[in-house]
């Protein structure tokens, strides 16, 4: 088993050979989940909207695969429906699990990883834009990458000023999830397991929307990637809770037939996400919420 030591002589987790891929582990491991996004703000003016989206839950190392088995998806190429990896971690068009890997070092996250799945919007006719793609790293103990624990994750957020930056979580720590007062019963401080919801919060680190400050934190509440999925995210500081926002989606295979079936029920997705995007902050100026100067992110 090889190991790796990331920056300032950080000893970063240990990458496993990755399993024997077979049609089987192709069909199990790459998934697509179609759902609906609901964003509500409560301050300093209601606002909420609610898009219909779906998004893929693709096993990074089995993407090219993915290629080969799917005539309307590709890697790297052009297609109705495309996975470049410059989209993604560094955006410099390297393989995304040595990044993985990177980040947990630099988290000191010392976790034996298995299986990593990205949870994303696909580019759909060549275009795409990820507010938020999420990494799920299974430990490497447990061969079954549909049963294993999440032992860490990764929440990519990206802005609309080409920025980028990684909120790494170590679902074991307690520190990393809410008081035992604010959690339920299928909720847990250890590593995440199939049917369990994990809670953690942290603060902002980049500048996402102009309609909200930079002193604010974000609360995750995640469930295990299953059946079905769920996420919600609030956003609040000392006065309180600004905004929440939640996905919700339903797993299908990923096919042909689906990707064929969803250029049609989601037509320009992508396209409708950015766009969506200004015309939602131009009816929040028109409310009169104030405008917040962007804060070039730094390293």
């Amino acid at each position: 088993m090889n190991q790796f030591f990331g920056k300032r002589g950080q000893q970063t987790p240990v990458g496993q050979p990755v399993a024997e891929v077979t049609p089987k582990s192709i069909e199990k491991n790459n998934v697509l989940y179609q759902g609906s996004v609901l964003h509500k703000r409560f301050r300093p003016r209601r606002h909420s909207l609610k898009y219909h989206v779906f998004s893929l839950l693709l096993d990074i190392d089995q993407l090219d695969q993915i290629d080969r088995k799917i005539r309307c998806f590709s890697r790297n190429k052009w297609n109705l429906y495309s996975f470049h990896d410059v989209d993604f971690g560094n955006r410099d068009g390297e393989p995304l699990r040595p990044y993985v890997l990177e980040k947990l070092a630099e988290a000191n996250i010392a976790v034996s990883v298995g299986t990593i799945k990205l949870l994303c919007y696909p580019r759909m006719l060549g275009y795409a834009f990820n507010p938020l793609s999420i990494y799920f790293c299974y430990s490497a103990d447990q061969p079954d990458s549909e049963s294993a624990d999440v032992v860490a994750i990764l929440y990519e957020v990206h802005n609309t000023f080409g920025e980028t930056h990684t909120y790494v979580i170590d679902p074991t720590k307690t520190g990393n999830n809410l008081s035992n007062t604010d959690r339920t019963a299928d909720e847990t401080t250890h590593a995440l397991s199939r049917g369990k919801i994990a809670r953690h919060s942290c603060d902002k680190k980049m500048h996402v929307s102009p309609f909200a400050p930079m002193d604010m934190n974000y609360r995750f509440r995640i469930s295990y990637p299953d059946d079905n999925l769920s996420l919600a995210i609030q956003l609040s500081n000392a006065q309180g809770m600004m905004l929440t926002a939640c996905f919700n989606g339903i797993r299908h295979d990923l096919s042909q037939r689906a990707l064929l079936r969803n250029l049609f029920s989601y037509p320009l997705m992508t396209v409708k996400i950015i766009g969506g995007i200004h015309w939602e902050a131009l009816l929040l100026w028109l409310k009169g919420v104030p405008l917040f100067r962007h804060v070039k992110q730094t390293s």
